[in-house]
């Protein structure tokens, strides 16, 4: 596996004896705002470098998404970041020139990365602790499952005059519905029992509890066989764009395969012997 860079101001924690990788927005005094856009060092890029690295090793199971501190995060950072390291793009190249380039580097560069994150093989949690704003809803609606608390809020671009964009406008409304995604984009702002109540947050806990019901649910989903949550995934992520004959010949051609693999057996032997299985994801 090659030598991930870590950045400052994106923490990387794998927990081992877990198996979760805890990944941490770690620009507190801003509630967590990102750093850069699509460059290769910005805050978006690194988390999708971190997630397909934690999705790259066997000792993980899980991605917790999180922020140090009051925020989850707070989206780009208006206030302008002079000190960052701008250059390339994660994809490489330059920025170009022209009239169509500013719509290139977005569509290639900011909407990519986002959408990258829902193909994350593993199961990716967002523990929602605090504000989740333009990017930072963005990511958090990209995760599998959303946590929140008391303190979580989600807002739009509202703020700077922009729409919903980056994927949440293909999200929301799958989550919410389409007249609840369309009342939050008028408004810019949902408070955690709205989004609770509208199906964004799978689960709302107090904040001195949110951590403990993350590492609640993520020994609830150890105790299945990884290759079966990672097929479940893609197929159930599939089946949102597709038909119910298509979906039914991807669980058919996946149950096959899944049939014989070391994880299945090791289930199914586990269940007759009445004891705790041992899963390698094979």
């Amino acid at each position: 596996m090659q030598q991930l860079e870590t950045v400052p101001y994106l923490l990387y924690e794998p927990e081992y004896e877990t198996g979760i990788l805890w990944i941490r927005f770690n620009n507190p005094e801003k509630l967590n705002a990102c750093i850069g856009s699509a460059e290769r060092k910005s805050t978006l890029a690194k988390v999708g470098e971190y997630m397909r690295a934690g999705d790259d090793d066997p000792n993980i199971r899980f991605i917790v998404l999180t922020g140090v501190g009051r925020g989850f995060c707070a989206g780009v950072d208006v206030r302008g970041t002079d000190d960052f390291e701008r250059g390339d793009n994660y994809l490489g190249n330059a920025p170009g020139e022209g009239i169509d380039a500013t719509r290139q580097r977005f569509y290639y560069g900011l909407t990519k990365l986002i959408k990258d994150l829902s193909y994350i093989r593993k199961p990716t949690v967002a523990m929602v602790n605090g504000p989740a704003a333009g990017f930072g809803m963005d990511m958090a609606l990209a995760c599998d499952i959303r946590y929140g608390c008391e303190n979580t809020r989600f807002i739009t671009y509202q703020q700077v005059g922009q729409i919903i964009e980056n994927g949440g406008a293909y999200w929301l409304p799958r989550m919410a519905g389409v007249g609840r995604a369309l009342e939050f984009a008028f408004t810019g702002f949902l408070d955690a029992q709205r989004a609770y109540e509208w199906g964004i947050l799978n689960k709302l806990v107090p904040s001195e509890e949110l951590e403990a019901e993350v590492r609640r649910l993520c020994d609830d989903m150890r105790k299945s066989p990884p290759l079966t949550q990672w097929i479940n995934k893609r197929v159930i992520r599939a089946a949102l764009d597709t038909t119910l004959d298509h979906t039914a010949v991807l669980t058919s051609n996946a149950a096959l395969i899944l049939q014989d693999s070391e994880d299945a057996t090791e289930a199914r032997s586990a269940l007759a012997e009445r004891r705790a299985p041992e899963f390698k994801a094979r």
